[in-house]
């Protein structure tokens, strides 16, 4: 494959000078504040450069593997304060996912105003139709992204996995940070969780909640004796439905990261992955993407400061195998994946795949690296001195599925490759859809969309 058909997904952040939000449906929030409420189908080959997450860059850079640097204090202080206006979603966990991203970037340019506006999507608008019902891709982005567009927000922070893997000509995902844990999770009734703590364990006939087609399609090809309806809202009223003895409830599957970013993470019975309950997670989920203009310079050397290498290769891979598929929310793909050691995990030893899910957390070769960049097993130079930047000596294990509806079908494959730039991670994902659609994930995919236009017309009869 010629290298230069693939995008190179390099990030293009930006600043714009502040100005009046005059939008009608905005809430303006603070950071703070929010923490107030917290108390309380296979694509051309041809087509690719065209269709990307991240401008490309002439020449296209090696990206250092450590976040970069945010600017010492003589250099912040030299660049005049401005007001930097956020958006996101309305809801407590968008508003909790801002807020973190305005402290990264307040630790990083302290100089500078940062203020958080809410507003409502159309997912948001429609909490009682199944989401694999909507024909929208940008449920939780449209709205947002046209007052981005106008000028009127400077960035938007949305959910990685809730992002449409083509966005508006004129935008580009500037950056993406550190990612907490994408695994699901399997949250039990509170009256039953002294009997059961795993989906396996659930009596037949059990109903399970996920408005996920993702998940169903998973679930009913390892647990055909549950049954599995929708349930829609924020975090906090799908907790609610399940907790209400009433309710039809056995469990419901959520992501962790939601529940982790909301001091939640007790509720959870099961850590959902490839090993432990047989789920793959959606592409993006626990990352949060910074949405900005194409372009906009100056917001990209803000953006630029808090992102995180790692977390960036791993979602560019993913939403390339996404887009090659032409899927998205409403599509059961699945993927996970993790880096490993290549000195610690050999073909020739116990092989790929091997480490457990509960271990994601734990690093396999690189140093973490905190907000500043510096990492946490510096390396020194030819002289002697200490180096910010780590040589990648890690590979990266992509485990896939495209899953037929009812379970029955799927393909799946695990690839494992040595990345060590932006472009790569996006050859990466290119090459692992193509092993998928090898596999038959094509077939499974047409026979999806067929069901769905079948089912549409029978609505609409």
């Amino acid at each position: 494959m010629d290298p230069s058909a693939y995008p190179a997904e390099h990030a293009q952040l930006c600043l714009m000078l502040p100005r009046d939000i005059s939008a009608k449906n905005l809430t303006i929030t603070t950071s703070s504040s929010a923490a107030a409420v917290l108390s309380s189908s296979l694509s051309a080959t041809s087509n690719m450069a065209a269709e990307k997450d991240m401008p490309d860059a002439a020449p296209p850079p090696d990206p250092s593997l450590s976040r970069t640097a945010a600017p010492d204090a003589a250099n912040s202080s030299s660049v005049p304060s401005q007001t930097i206006h956020i958006g996101t979603r309305k809801s407590l966990l968008a508003r909790v996912q801002a807020d973190e991203v305005v402290r990264h970037l307040k630790a990083a340019w302290p100089q500078h105003n940062f203020e958080v506006h809410a507003m409502s999507t159309t997912g948001d608008n429609n909490q009682s139709t199944a989401l694999h019902k909507f024909n929208e891709k940008a449920l939780w982005t449209q709205e947002l992204e046209v007052l981005l567009q106008s000028g009127e927000l400077d960035l938007i922070v949305h959910c990685l996995k809730d992002m449409p893997t083509q966005l508006p000509k004129d935008l580009v995902i500037g950056g993406i940070t550190k990612r907490e844990d994408p695994r699901d999770a399997l949250v039990i009734k509170p009256s039953l969780v002294g009997k059961y703590r795993t989906l396996a364990e659930l009596p037949a006939g059990s109903v399970v909640g996920t408005s996920s087609l993702r998940r169903i399609a998973q679930c009913k090809r390892f647990y055909p004796h549950l049954k599995f309806t929708d349930v829609r809202g924020n975090l906090g009223t799908r907790l609610a439905k399940l907790d209400n003895p009433e309710s039809e409830y056995s469990a419901i599957i959520l992501a962790v990261a939601g529940l982790n970013r909301l001091g939640m993470g007790e509720r959870i019975t099961q850590h959902l992955s490839k090993l432990s309950g047989g789920m793959l997670y959606a592409v993006g989920q626990g990352a949060l993407a910074i949405e900005i203009r194409e372009g906009d310079e100056r917001v990209k050397e803000l953006v630029h400061a808090i992102g995180d290498e790692r977390t960036t290769r791993e979602g560019l891979a993913e939403r390339q195998l996404m887009r090659t598929l032409e899927g998205g929310c409403s599509v059961p793909i699945g993927v996970e994946t993790e880096w490993v050691s290549r000195k610690g995990l050999l073909d020739t030893d116990v092989g790929i795949g091997v480490k457990p899910a509960e271990e994601y957390h734990k690093l396999t070769g690189i140093a973490e690296t905190d907000l500043g960049g510096k990492t946490s097993e510096n390396k020194k130079d030819d002289e002697g001195k200490e180096s910010e930047t780590l040589e990648l000596t890690d590979e990266l294990i992509m485990r896939a599925i495209v899953i037929s509806l009812d379970g029955t079908d799927a393909a799946e494959v695990e690839a494992r490759r040595r990345i060590t730039s932006r472009q790569e991670a996006d050859e990466f994902g290119f090459e692992v859809a193509k092993q998928l659609v090898a596999k038959g994930a094509d077939k499974i995919l047409e026979k999806i969309q067929l069901d769905r236009g079948i089912i549409q017309d029978q609505g609409n009869a």
